[in-house]
């Protein structure tokens, strides 16, 4: 079984804007962003869905990192680990 450890907070990811180099704020799975409901729903069926092809297959977790100084968004790939 693979898990996200941003999600399961085993680590923290820093990620710097390319716009202003401030330290981006992690804002969770882009899936959970999709509808009131999708935070609930099987991670791995929505992992079939969510526009990103081989997260699924590549044990990837995409998450949004969001800048609170200039407003840039960005998706980072998570690499999942073997729990």
């Amino acid at each position: 079984m693979y898990v996200c450890p941003l999600c399961n907070q085993m680590m923290q990811m820093n990620y710097k804007c390319a716009t202003c180099q401030t330290i981006m704020e992690d804002s969770g799975r882009i899936m959970d962003y999709f509808d009131d409901y999708s935070a609930y729903l099987d991670i791995e069926g929505m992992k079939r869905c969510n526009g990103y092809p081989n997260d699924q297959k590549n044990h990837e977790c995409p998450h949004v990192f969001y800048c609170t100084n200039c407003g840039k968004e960005e998706v980072y790939l998570i690499k999942e680990v073997e729990f």
